[in-house]
């Protein structure tokens, strides 16, 4: 299994999965022409792509995804609600395959299982994806709200993880958010820590390959004081990455 972060942040996110001649894209919110030209640098063509996945509403994660559609031809799945409320918000345009799903149902391609996994994150009807090819399961695990009960259980079932680190707690407490912002942030349906997303990979065990830190804020976290927190609570025996802001990763293999 590959596994390509494209971009991952507040200013858009979208992540590719390629397995048993199966290749999917996570969200899409960076723009058509952008996903195309840094999965083209890895030597992927977009329009091969079997289907995009909406993980929730907001506009980070969907407000290109009528671009995916009518562009490149790739089907939308996702639940009815989360298209409905994007498609109230924001400008998506018109779809010709729109395929629905229940949040916790299995979804099939090929070979391939995607789970649907129900969040807490403040949006409508959001979802986190495990990619299950039969040999190795990944988990695409951002804006999950908290860390809700079963969590640990999947993130243990994992052989690698792309997993929401988003801010350092002083560093929000400091920085320059307004009250309201950051109780949203730092609340049930809000986002997880650096310490509460190391602590979450350090009661999965030692069945993680590696794990991908994503969707850092770009105000109240840090790159590197993301992978120090980490390490302080991990040590140094797994294997991690952080998903840029405005760029694709290296190929990352499950």
């Amino acid at each position: 299994m590959q596994v390509i972060s494209l971009q991952s942040g507040s200013n858009g996110n979208s992540i590719f999965v390629e397995t048993r001649g199966v290749r999917l894209i996570f969200d899409a919110g960076i723009s058509g022409k952008q996903a195309q030209l840094r999965l083209a640098a890895h030597g992927r063509d977009i329009s091969a792509v079997e289907a995009l996945l909406i993980s929730h509403d907001h506009s980070d994660h969907v407000r290109c995804a009528g671009i995916y559609q009518r562009k490149f031809g790739l089907p939308v799945h996702a639940t009815p609600s989360t298209l409905d409320a994007a498609a109230g918000r924001y400008p998506l345009g018109r779809f010709d395959d729109v395929r629905h799903f229940e949040a916790g149902t299995v979804l099939r391609f090929g070979d391939v299982s995607v789970e649907t996994i129900s969040t807490a994150h403040d949006s409508i009807d959001g979802v986190a994806f495990v990619v299950d090819d039969g040999e190795s399961r990944f988990g695409i695990m951002t804006d999950l709200g908290h860390v809700f009960d079963g969590l640990d259980e999947i993130v243990g079932s994992l052989d690698a993880v792309l997993i929401e680190s988003n801010y350092d707690p002083q560093m929000l407490a400091s920085g320059p958010y307004p009250y309201f912002l950051k109780r949203r942030i730092r609340g049930p349906g809000g986002h997880i820590s650096n310490v509460e997303a190391a602590e979450l990979l350090r009661r999965a065990g030692t069945g993680l390959k590696w794990a991908c830190l994503a969707h850092l804020s770009e105000q109240n976290n840090d790159p590197e004081l993301a992978l120090r927190t980490h390490r302080e609570i991990l040590g140094n025996g797994l294997k991690l990455h952080v998903a840029g802001r405005y760029a694709a990763s290296d190929v990352m293999e499950v």
